[in-house]
């Protein structure tokens, strides 16, 4: 049971480093099952990587907890005014994704979660990051505070967030690549791609664990310790992660993450062409 928490904790750093990075956590959860599988079923499997999110998500809101809190007794109304339509534009930006998600899941999970899909993402937007930092570095922002962001490019950015439902993709890859194409800072794009991920990801979790109960799916004694380890480990490493990120993007570009997306690409499909030839 021992080396069961110990591979939870591991799980759970992965999540909380790769979630907010822009490298797809599920390219490194995909390679970490192979390397350092968890005693579980697969049901179960396939709920964990989703539901262990549940410790980053509150990273996020306990981090900007009087950003987005409209109720705060310091605010003036001025400010709760611009607080309730910041939350205005994170629902309207996270409907296209909601809305896909929950018509495809059953046929993304049958059809796109392997290996190849996976590699090909992580790939295919590595050499994205690479050129739009290479377009953009010249330009400079129109839009520098997630304040400023207007009702259409938030819901633009929620469009560009659809494309992270292919696995390998990267939830805030894909809304940080967005949001600079549309004119956002990086500081911007960062932190408007953390508020999307509460709604957003406390959907994909409720879905989940709604689905793995409706299939008959049972927990033992041992994966729900596992979950739970997962979860705390998650939402700690995800404290240090997104203060990392956030100073890391005032002083550099998205470029060193597109080389590491080619170089994990390459390593994920290496290691499943070993595996096939064993």
């Amino acid at each position: 049971m021992l080396l069961e928490i110990l591979k939870a904790v591991i799980y759970g750093i992965v999540e909380g480093v790769t979630e907010w990075l822009p490298i797809s956590s599920t390219g490194h959860l995909i390679l970490l099952e192979r390397l350092l599988p968890l005693e579980a079923s697969d049901a179960f499997m396939e709920m964990f990587d989703v539901v262990i999110q549940l410790g980053a998500i509150l990273a996020v809101i306990i981090l900007f907890f009087r950003q987005l809190n409209p109720f705060d007794p310091k605010k003036s109304k001025t400010a709760k005014k611009r607080t309730w339509n910041l939350w205005g534009k994170v629902i309207v930006a996270v409907i296209p994704s909601a809305a896909v998600g929950f018509l495809l899941d059953d046929w993304m999970d049958e059809h796109l979660y392997n290996h190849i899909v996976v590699a090909a993402m992580l790939i295919l937007y590595g050499v994205g990051f690479i050129l739009v930092e290479k377009w953009n570095k010249d330009r400079k922002p129109r839009i520098k505070a997630v304040e400023k962001i207007d009702w259409r490019t938030a819901l633009l950015i929620g469009c560009f967030q659809v494309l992270a439902l292919v696995p390998g993709t990267s939830r805030s890859g894909a809304t940080i690549l967005g949001a600079i194409l549309l004119g956002l800072s990086r500081t911007a794009g960062a932190e408007f791609s953390f508020f999307l991920a509460i709604p957003t990801m406390l959907g994909a979790s409720l879905l989940k664990a709604v689905k793995f109960v409706l299939e008959g799916g049972s927990m033992t004694g041992n994966e729900t310790v596992c979950l739970i380890v997962g979860c705390l480990t998650a939402f700690v490493v995800s404290l240090a992660s997104i203060r990392a990120l956030m100073r890391y993007v005032k002083r550099h570009s998205f470029s060193a993450f597109g080389v590491y997306r080619i170089v994990l690409g390459a390593v994920v499909l290496l290691s499943f062409l070993i595996a096939g030839r064993g």
